[in-house]
């Protein structure tokens, strides 16, 4: 490869200016296709910010590879919300569903450092502790006892293999 550009993108809202026009201008590729591309595989990701890496050629030939938004960006997407609490253990300013919870930690499970599903869901229950996000109406905390105990363990279970 020629060169690679890493970027943060708004999903789905990519543009020929900043932050891409200004990294891509020089290189041999046709800016909008990429732009094209970039947001064809990002529209999942309406509007949150995505890690974006464009790998591209001397002959103007380019690869995509899209990353998956910070948790935080999930989580306040799905829950609704701007910005976190300032006191995240006595404020909160959204509540998740256990179906929510188990959503995102699909969604992030290939970015995180967990060999299944419950454990990629304790780490999206994290970082709802330091956002000042309750689950279910109940302290982020309590929910990861009761995950840790096994209360859980039949719902975030794997999909056994066909």
């Amino acid at each position: 490869m020629a060169g690679t550009i890493e970027v943060l993108v708004p999903g789905g809202e990519a543009n020929p200016g900043p932050p891409l026009g200004p990294e891509l201008g020089p290189t041999p590729v046709n800016v909008q296709d990429v732009v094209n591309e970039i947001n064809e595989q990002t529209a999942a990701f309406d509007g949150m910010e995505v890690p974006v890496t464009v790998e591209y050629d001397d002959d103007g030939s380019f690869s995509i590879e899209v990353g998956v938004p910070p948790t935080a960006a999930l989580i306040k997407d799905e829950a609704g919300f701007e910005t976190g609490s300032g006191e995240p253990q006595k404020e909160f300013v959204a509540d998740l569903s256990v179906d929510q919870v188990k959503k995102i930690a699909e969604q992030k499970r290939s970015d995180l450092l967990s060999y299944d599903l419950k454990n990629a869901a304790k780490e999206v229950v994290g970082t709802c502790t330091s956002l000042g996000v309750t689950i279910e109406g109940n302290d982020p905390r309590e929910f990861k006892k009761r995950l840790d105990d096994g209360e859980y363990d039949d719902y975030f279970a794997e999909e056994a293999a066909a």
